[in-house]
């Protein structure tokens, strides 16, 4: 399983596909894309992220990084099982 951070919330999230999912039979979906956005810049993005970007007009780096200025990262909530105590 591969997975990326996301650019607005850092959140990892999940890449289907690869190699690593070949040997373990893991038949769950992507959880996240690389966009392209219109100004050519590339931001990856998880979905809950893709979905409060503008949706009247074609969204631009700016729009990227407005939203990351909105995002309280909690990195305690990160829910990967993983307690550092």
């Amino acid at each position: 399983m591969a997975s990326e951070s996301c650019d607005i919330c850092q959140k990892d999230v999940r890449i289907a596909g690869g190699i690593g999912d070949f040997w373990n039979f893991s038949f769950e979906s992507t959880q996240g894309l690389t966009l392209e956005l219109t100004d050519g810049s590339e931001h990856f993005l998880c979905f809950e992220c893709m979905e409060r970007l503008p949706e009247d007009r074609e969204p631009t780096a700016e729009d990227v990084t407005r939203l990351d200025a909105t995002v309280d990262i909690d990195p305690i909530s990160d829910d990967d099982g993983w307690w550092p105590f």
